[in-house]
């Protein structure tokens, strides 16, 4: 854990890449960071909608994961853990949703949402 928040600062040079322990100088890093966060902020709020779920559940677990993930990397590969837009067309078809409002047989997919995580978890590990 004594390597976490120790990012090396690198010069972006066209065509060259930033590894995981490096970093862009700080006005360069705080807009890539801005950039961030308004992308991933409209996909784990817009997501949920689409599918009838809770905007602030998916929030919150989005945080949990991505603290989780931050923890078990031991900070040297930042990330953000959010929403997928992959589930909306299958969560879509498997309930019925038609929106607007919860979606009230969130159950029928939620089988098939554990079963991808898992299989996520495992395609992670291999």
């Amino acid at each position: 854990m004594s390597s976490m928040f120790h990012w090396r600062e690198v010069q972006l040079t066209p065509g060259a890449v930033v590894a995981p322990d490096e970093r862009l100088p700080w006005p360069q890093t705080a807009a890539m960071g801005a950039q961030h966060v308004i992308a991933m902020f409209g996909a784990t709020v817009l997501a949920p909608i689409l599918m009838g779920f809770d905007p602030n559940v998916a929030i919150l677990m989005s945080g949990v994961g991505t603290l989780i993930f931050f923890l078990l990397v031991g900070g040297r590969v930042p990330s953000y853990l959010g929403s997928s837009f992959a589930f909306i067309g299958v969560v879509i078809a498997a309930t019925g949703y038609a929106g607007p409002g919860p979606n009230a047989n969130l159950g029928v997919a939620l089988g098939g949402i554990v079963a991808c995580g898992a299989l996520y978890t495992l395609i992670g590990f291999w």
